[in-house]
């Protein structure tokens, strides 16, 4: 049988995810992200054939233009996704950028400071599952491959649910469930025997982050799974667009 996204070991001290708990397992979670943080934009890179460019953009589609809007992408990660929704929310908008990895974030200032956009980026560190903002404050709320990460992601839907204003849209780009058992036997060896060599060669990172990778996705809801999990958090319509045969999918559900 194929571990699951909680039997993924943290090599610093030798457990694996699922004998942490609480605060113990996000802690070791998150230092798997910043041993990897330098190199993450690279890795991406690589290991989704340049992809992940596309399915962020296809993402930041499903959000409708406004002229000063207010977004929130969780998980923000190097701001790839918050600076694409920075040309939908208007010549007035704004958006916060959160992500729990400072290292992650720093990253993510970074290229957002280059990009001359510090006066409309807002980065902050935070927690998907106690999101620190008011109720209805965002028309639109993303995540771009981090609800795997969060622990209690019904949680985490209903803090997204919270802060979304009447009519706003939550998007979420995931890994999914291919449709197609060629494909996922394919995806299978790529994911458990290509992707963890690949990833850990570049980083030069041994904590495992490239094993745990694979096992999240793994173990992570599929397609209607996910869809149901966001209509009990109170969302009124929810639909999903498969990318690549389902090897990733695009949710999109309003308040």
């Amino acid at each position: 049988m194929t571990p699951s996204m909680d039997q993924a070991a943290d090599s610093s001290t030798g457990k694996t995810v699922s004998q942490w708990s609480g605060a113990s397992r996000e802690q070791a979670v998150q230092r798997m992200f910043t041993a990897i943080a330098a190199r993450y934009d690279l890795n991406n890179s690589l290991l989704s054939f340049g992809l992940h460019h596309r399915w962020k953009a296809l993402a930041a589609s499903h959000i409708p233009v406004h002229t000063h809007g207010r977004a929130l992408d969780l998980g923000a990660g190097t701001g790839d996704l918050a600076l694409l929704l920075d040309g939908r929310m208007g010549p007035q908008g704004r958006v916060a950028a959160m992500d729990l990895n400072f290292a992650m974030l720093r990253f993510g200032v970074e290229k957002i400071g280059r990009r001359g956009l510090a006066s409309r980026i807002a980065c902050f560190r935070g927690n998907a599952e106690r999101i620190g903002f008011r109720d209805d404050t965002f028309d639109a709320v993303t995540t771009g491959f981090c609800i795997r990460n969060v622990g209690d992601r019904p949680q985490a839907f209903r803090e997204i649910h919270r802060v979304l204003k009447p009519g706003g849209r939550f998007v979420c780009l995931e890994f999914s469930r291919p449709g197609c058992a060629w494909l996922r036997r394919v995806y299978d060896w790529y994911s458990f025997r290509l992707l963890p060599a690949i990833g850990t060669w570049v980083a030069g990172d041994h904590t495992d982050v490239y094993r745990y990778l694979p096992e999240s996705i793994r173990a992570f809801p599929d397609q209607d799974q996910l869809a149901a999990l966001l209509r009990e958090a109170g969302f009124a319509r929810v639909d999903y667009h498969n990318l690549n045969g389902g090897i990733v999918a695009i949710h999109v559900a309003v308040k």
